[in-house]
């Protein structure tokens, strides 16, 4: 697999998009702090200017690095990351405006999916990362299908399996209390279980 992963690194080198397997579907990916490759994404996606990016790691003690982290949910952060989680924080200062759209908070993922870290960790660079479809459509589930929507405009597939197809739940920790903002394989019993009942808002927004 080294030979696709340095061919994925040299397309992100060139400010390409990338695509790999998730645990849960096929995500596309650009260099966190490459804009060019952002605008790119954003063309190739066709996705609305309003809708940021995830940005996505290969291991938890990376996260001190680009976001601030309220020591009160590393436990949580702990038992399901990697995984099929995405927290809602606030930024550090080098992440560049563009990716959160200038609101300071940025969504972090660190998957669990084997072909996923090896190639973080093959990179050595934040990911941003959204599903592999275009705007309101389906994303894609295999690697056939990364190349029948996309084509050329893809430089790089990175071949492999993803595992439920859903979504990750998504929880914003940007403030007194953790908010569930988008369901997924994580449910809120669990959530609760590895957080206290006071700190865990029921409050789950569309």
């Amino acid at each position: 697999m080294n030979k696709i992963y340095q061919q994925a690194l040299e397309a992100l080198n060139d400010h390409q998009v990338i695509a790999f397997p998730t645990e849960t579907v096929f995500g596309l990916g650009v260099f966190y702090d490459d804009q060019d490759a952002y605008e790119l994404l954003n063309k190739i996606k066709r996705r609305r200017e309003d809708k940021p990016y995830t940005m996505m790691l290969s291991k938890v003690e990376d996260i001190d690095k680009y976001a601030f982290i309220d020591n009160k949910y590393r436990k949580l952060i702990n038992k399901f990351m990697p995984g099929s989680l995405t927290i809602l924080v606030k930024s550090k200062d080098n992440v560049p405006g563009y990716v959160t759209h200038n609101t300071g908070i940025i969504g972090i993922r660190i998957p669990s999916n084997k072909e996923a870290l090896e190639l973080l960790n093959y990179v050595k660079k934040p990911l941003l990362v959204p599903s592999a479809n275009r705007a309101d459509r389906s994303p894609a589930r295999t690697y056939e299908e990364v190349i029948t929507i996309f084509g050329d405009e893809i430089k790089v597939v990175v071949p492999g399996q993803i595992e439920s197809g859903e979504p990750s739940t998504i929880i914003d920790l940007t403030g007194p209390e953790i908010k569930v903002i988008r369901k997924g394989p994580i449910s809120l019993e669990q959530l609760s279980l590895a957080q206290s009942e006071k700190s865990l808002s029921s409050t789950i927004t569309k």
